[in-house]
């Protein structure tokens, strides 16, 4: 089955920036234990942060009224020593926290991704066909990477400068008011310059995260068709349509990180003009005799305190903007709506007993509520029966196959498996019912043993043996230099042919009641397919087939042939009967053979 792909488009903007933040929240829930402790620590090593100021005004005051008298050398020593045990504990405590995040933010992006893996085992095949693989590809890694790292760098960030903050506000006031309020009036423009930048930069980070996937998206489809679009000289314009999009994307992260990289200079400006008017107040105040001069030296610290963490909250604020963005698609993705859910279903059908009769009765689907594709399908198949299914593309023949398999749910009507409703059949129940060889190949990296005995481990190497000789493989594999242990990737050995029939040969070491063939051979050359089709007709022995073809010289031998047109049976019968009535099959028919003859 050949599900159709959209190339890749702008993700429309999530709706509900709350409920992902939420959702966000409970991801985090079994870290949530080892969050705190490394809120904690990071609070603990910004409060003893806080306190070096003061100490080190006590030093200063010590050696300032030392120049008079004398300086008392044990208690400057005790003072220092007292100070040094302060900023240790401090940089432990920060070792911690920084450990403890790497740990959380690492098993996060874990559990993030195990998630996303198992959401998309979980839904429908038509969010497949309307979103781009690229773009869901984005999402399980960019975006989910961007998530981690931020909580990884931001948060214990935040938490102490946050802490750092207010307990520095706090000091300045015990300390001195009026310094205090010189520090904080002198810096209180960061604030607003701050949140007036953060404003503005945000929209920016949304469309660089939903850019980034639609540049996969874009590149995933040019790549993946590399070879069409060099046929049809498709190469200037892919490479203009990747401008178009890199250069939005460049446009988006240039204001971004612009105006997100100007807090930075700013609050360093903040922080230097709030020293000048400190120092001109406390002198001030140090010649009227209000304060000593070891108050200007741990405001100077405190004020660096103060401003440090405006600086570290707004890169913050920053990285929490593209944390946001990515959070949402993430999100976005986890809340997408799924297969319905089969836990209550509880009938299962052994496919060792299933006899193999399937009756379609009244069946009515289409992909959109208000566009019907199968109108009133009907048709009943008797066990071991080979059915082929014709007619123009876009007729639903392979909608059926995909409503047999439950890969969709039915609009109305019922599908009976020996007599059983797939609606009481789970999909894995129902899958495991059938063998599937289908139009497009698929070969995963591993050897060729592994390809065929895939996600079946009780099979011996001599049956691998055997099928690949009934196909017709068995010859070429072993002139390969590891034979069956040849590793295949994605610069493989294999031909487009000879994958069609390692996929059969998979398909035969299933051995399953069902059979179904989606264009099985349209990959193969006029002699493989003759190897292909007596393996075909050896698999179908003793099963009941369903069998697409478009070329109906591979269906004559068929019990039953369905002419589709616009979603229903237009002609039903054996190919000697469907060419006596001379209709559609017939017109269909005589016209390939036309074709043959001509060449």
């Amino acid at each position: 089955m050949n599900h159709g792909r959209r190339g890749p488009r702008e993700v429309e903007k999530p709706k509900n920036f709350k409920k992902s933040m939420q959702s966000l929240i409970k991801y985090c829930r079994p870290f949530l234990v080892s969050i705190v402790i490394a809120i904690i620590l990071a609070m603990l090593s910004a409060i003893l942060s806080i306190i070096g100021p003061d100490k080190l005004r006590d030093i200063t005051n010590l050696i300032t009224e030392g120049l008079m008298t004398g300086i008392d050398m044990a208690k400057v020593k005790s003072i220092s020593l007292i100070l040094l045990t302060i900023y240790l504990i401090s940089a432990i405590f920060g070792y911690l926290q920084q450990f403890i995040m790497a740990i959380v933010t690492n098993k996060f992006s874990k559990l993030l991704r195990k998630e996303i893996t198992e959401k998309i085992n979980r839904m429908p095949l038509k969010y497949f066909d309307k979103n781009s693989y690229g773009d869901i590809l984005s999402r399980v890694t960019n975006d989910v990477d961007t998530l981690s790292m931020t909580m990884n760098q931001s948060l214990g960030t935040l938490v102490s400068s946050i802490t750092l903050l207010i307990g520095s506000i706090i000091m300045m006031f015990i300390t001195n008011g009026i310094m205090a309020i010189t520090a904080i009036i002198s810096s209180i423009i960061g604030f607003i310059f701050m949140f007036l930048v953060i404003s503005r930069s945000q929209k920016y980070f949304d469309r660089l995260q939903k850019g980034i996937g639609v540049l996969d998206g874009h590149i995933e489809e040019m790549y993946t068709n590399h070879n069409v679009v060099r046929v049809y000289n498709g190469i200037d314009e892919a490479n203009q349509k990747f401008d178009e999009i890199n250069d939005e994307l460049f446009d988006n992260v240039r204001k971004g990180q612009f105006l997100s990289g100007l807090m930075h200079p700013f609050m360093g400006f903040i922080g230097n003009f709030g020293y000048v008017c400190v120092c001109i107040v406390g002198a001030i105040l140090t010649m009227n005799n209000i304060i000593d001069f070891g108050v200007i030296v741990a405001f100077m610290l405190y004020v660096r305190l103060f401003t440090q963490p405006l600086s570290q909250i707004a890169q913050s604020f920053s990285s929490l903007q593209s944390c946001a963005a990515a959070s949402e698609r993430v999100f976005e993705f986890l809340d997408e709506v799924e297969m319905s859910n089969e836990s209550n279903l509880t009938k299962v059908l052994d496919k060792d007993k299933v006899k193999g009769a399937i009756e379609f009765k009244h069946v009515k689907f289409g992909y959109d509520e208000d566009k019907t594709i199968i109108k009133d399908f009907n048709v009943s198949v008797k066990p071991g029966e080979k059915i082929a299914i014709v007619g123009p593309t876009g007729a639903g023949k392979t909608t059926m196959v995909n409503l047999l398999m439950k890969f969709y749910e039915i609009n109305d009507g019922d599908i009976l498996i020996d007599g059983v409703s797939t609606k009481e059949l789970t999909r894995e129940n129902i899958h495991d019912l059938f063998i599937m060889v289908l139009q497009d190949t698929w070969v995963f990296e591993g050897s060729i043993k592994e390809n065929i005995r895939y996600n079946k481990k009780d099979v011996s190497d001599e049956e691998i043996r055997k099928v690949c000789k009934i196909v017709g493989l068995d010859h070429y594999i072993k002139s390969l230099s590891r034979g069956y242990d040849t590793v295949l990737s994605d610069n493989d050995t294999l031909s487009s042919g000879q994958k069609q029939l390692l996929t059969i040969a998979r398909g035969m070491i299933k051995d399953a009641p069902f059979l179904i063939l989606d264009e099985a051979t349209s990959s193969v050359d006029t002699r493989t397919e003759e190897l292909v089709q007596r393996a075909m007709d050896k698999l179908t022995e003793g099963r009941t087939s369903f069998i697409i073809a478009h070329r109906l010289s591979t269906i004559k031998n068929a019990d039953l042939i369905l002419m589709m047109d616009n979603g229903n049976i237009i002609e039903m019968g054996t190919h000697a009967e469907l060419l006596k009535l001379n209709g559609k099959y017939a017109e269909l028919y005589n016209s390939q053979f036309e074709k043959m003859e001509v060449h």
